[in-house]
Parts: C-alpha cells; sequence; structure tokens
C-alpha cells in the first residue's frame, strides 16, 4: 500500500514539473541575434580625378625708377574658366573624423585682361594667364561620407605679358614669367560610393610681384622708359572656384564593423 502512495506522489511531482515547464522556459531571457553595424566610410587612400570651374586673375602694373620709386600705371582683371585634374593622398585615422593629405593640382587656364596705360594712353597693356598649377596639404574633418577640409601650401601660374599699340592691336613688346607664390582654400566633398566623391573647392593664390623688362623687337624699353623707368613690376592674384570629381583607390587603413 506504502509503495503504491510513493509512486502516485513521485508520478503526481514529475507531472508538475512537466506542466510548469514551459512557463518557466517562456519566462527566460532570450539572446537577441547580433545587429549589423555598417562600416564608417574611410576615406584613406590615393585619389586621381579631375576639376573645372572658373578663375579671375587681378594684376597690377608699376614702373620702377632707378632710385626703386613705384609708379602706379593702373590694374585690371579678368576672368575666365579653367579645366584640368588633381592626384592625391589621403589618410583617416581608424574609429577618427580627422583626414589628412597631399595634393598636387594642375589647370589650363584662358584668363586675359588689358587696359590702356595712365602714362601713355597709346599704348595697352595686356595679361595673359594660360596655366596655374597647385602643390598643397590638406587638414580636414569627415562625417562619414561628407568631408570638410582646408588646404595650402605653393602655387605656380605660367604668364604672358604684351604691351600693345591702342590704336592698331599691335603688339610692341613681350615677356613670358613663370611665377611661383603661395595658396590656401578650402572645400566640401561628398562620397557617393566607396570610391568615388564629387566637392566643390574654393582657392586663392598669392602671387606678388615681379619685375619684368618689356622689351621690344628693336631691344629697347617700350613703356618703362618713357617715364624714366627701368623695368616694370607686375603684381598678381588669383581666385579658383571649382567642381571636382575624384575616384580613390582604399589602401588605407580601414574602420572594421563591430557587432
Amino acid at each position: 500500500m506504502k509503495s503504491i502512495q510513493w509512486k502516485n506522489i513521485l508520478l503526481g511531482a514529475i507531472g508538475l514539473v512537466a506542466a510548469a515547464a514551459p512557463a518557466l522556459a517562456a519566462d527566460l531571457p532570450v539572446k537577441a541575434p547580433p545587429v549589423y553595424v555598417a562600416p564608417m566610410y574611410n576615406w584613406s587612400g590615393f585619389y586621381i580625378g579631375g576639376n573645372g570651374g572658373w578663375a579671375r586673375s587681378d594684376d597690377c602694373w608699376e614702373a620702377v625708377t632707378a632710385v626703386g620709386a613705384f609708379l602706379f600705371d593702373g590694374c585690371h582683371d579678368r576672368s575666365g574658366g579653367i579645366i584640368g585634374g588633381q592626384v592625391g593622398y589621403r589618410w583617416q585615422q581608424p574609429n577618427n573624423h580627422f583626414v589628412i593629405g597631399l595634393e598636387a593640382q594642375g589647370d589650363w587656364a584662358n584668363l586675359r585682361s588689358s587696359r590702356v596705360s595712365l602714362f601713355d594712353p597709346t599704348l595697352t597693356l595686356n595679361t595673359k594667364v594660360d596655366g596655374l598649377g597647385l602643390f598643397t596639404g590638406q587638414f580636414g574633418f569627415a562625417w562619414d561620407t561628407w568631408l570638410w577640409y582646408v588646404k595650402g601650401g605653393a602655387a605656380v601660374t605660367s604668364n604672358n605679358f604684351t604691351i600693345s599699340s591702342t590704336a592698331t592691336g599691335i603688339g610692341l613688346a613681350t615677356a613670358g614669367s613663370t611665377r611661383w607664390g603661395g595658396a590656401v582654400g578650402t572645400g566640401f566633398e561628398y562620397g557617393f560610393t566607396p570610391n568615388w566623391s564629387v566637392g566643390f573647392e574654393y582657392d586663392h593664390l598669392f602671387m606678388g610681384g615681379s619685375d619684368l623688362s618689356l622689351a621690344g623687337t628693336t631691344g629697347v624699353c617700350i613703356l618703362a622708359c618713357r617715364v624714366g623707368a627701368l623695368n616694370n613690376r607686375i603684381t598678381q592674384d588669383v581666385d579658383m572656384v571649382t567642381v571636382r570629381f575624384n575616384y580613390r583607390w582604399n589602401w588605407g587603413t580601414p574602420v572594421v564593423a563591430k557587432y
């Protein structure tokens, strides 16, 4: 009799445990599957691209006398289109927003300007900028696919200066000049694919002044000598606004997604 009672008690306990098991299992926490976190956009790597836009050159002419005095002969400016390319390298530290880089840029230009001389109205002063170059370092801040940066470094321009007859337009004297100076700029860039980006940039070129002796076909001074001066000094500044496209090889340190 007692064995039957114990057997019934044991079977009843087993039944209670079996009945309670689903309820207990329902109360246990369920581990959620890992959530995928997309990797941060990375600006590291070598890149090459093209650019095009607008530029303006401001040029002022002076005559330099034997005692070092400067006689102002007027300024003129002219804007026009530019087109060219750039190549560079950027590095973004992993898990960081800061970006540093180096870049070389070259552009073809056709910036022509002229004005009648203040000293001699029979003469017209002509300036042409036909090439621009930049060699700069960059420092930027990235918000994932957006990058803002500032840049600075060296600049070079290829110029041609001519004095012509106001009446006939015939050139009387000319001089070519490759001029070096400084450049500063800033820009925004957007990465619309892992490798392609498009940007907008502004640069100012400080090209300073340079003394030139503009001699005619007879080898005599055309303008400066007429006012008792030795040379012409021409100062120059250039402003550039460009749209840029870049293709980048992601050879930098990747930012790894974490789970």
